[in-house]
């Protein structure tokens, strides 16, 4: 059986971020009184939000609120996808107080792809390759000053991701 970043186990990715940050700690990058701040800083894993089948449910589960559009949120991605197991997709935005940015597929068995926390002070740029099981609409969301935005576009997969 192998294991899809959405089957990853809340222990499984504390041991990741606990073995993560005692590394930048032994690199010195990270000083050893701020790890603990570190680690707490993340919020818990969204497992109810990665269980979702529709956008709608996912966005309900992650933040609560719906998102209105935004031509502050640039999506970055192909118009097509030779392979839909590894579409290059990356957003960047000029909104303030970026919190989170989360990508979703409509027609993926799952809609919720990847979220991400955005740290106070981080430019808010995510880029990621995503697996998708057919055309569809990919909608990037990000949260920014308590509000939600978005950015769609549809991408035409000529070879499936998700099991085609």
């Amino acid at each position: 059986m192998s294991i899809t970043s959405n089957e990853f186990s809340p222990t499984r990715r504390l041991v990741l971020k606990g073995a993560g940050i005692a590394a930048l700690i032994g690199l010195g990058a990270v000083p050893f009184d701020v790890a603990p701040a570190l680690a707490a800083a993340n919020d818990a894993y969204p497992a109810e939000a990665f269980k979702q089948k529709s956008e709608a449910d996912a966005i309900k589960a992650l933040y609560g609120k719906t998102a209105e559009p935004s031509d502050r949120v640039k999506m970055d991605a192909p118009e097509i996808a030779e392979n839909g197991a590894v579409v290059p997709i990356s957003v960047t935005t000029t909104l303030a107080d970026v919190t989170s940015i989360s990508f979703l597929v409509s027609e993926n068995p799952i809609a919720l792809v990847a979220s991400y926390r955005i740290p106070a002070g981080t430019l808010p740029s995510v880029g990621n390759r995503i697996k998708m099981a057919k055309t569809s609409n990919v909608t990037v969301l990000v949260e920014a000053g308590g509000k939600l935005y978005s950015a769609v576009k549809e991408i035409k997969v000529t070879v499936g991701g998700c099991g085609g």
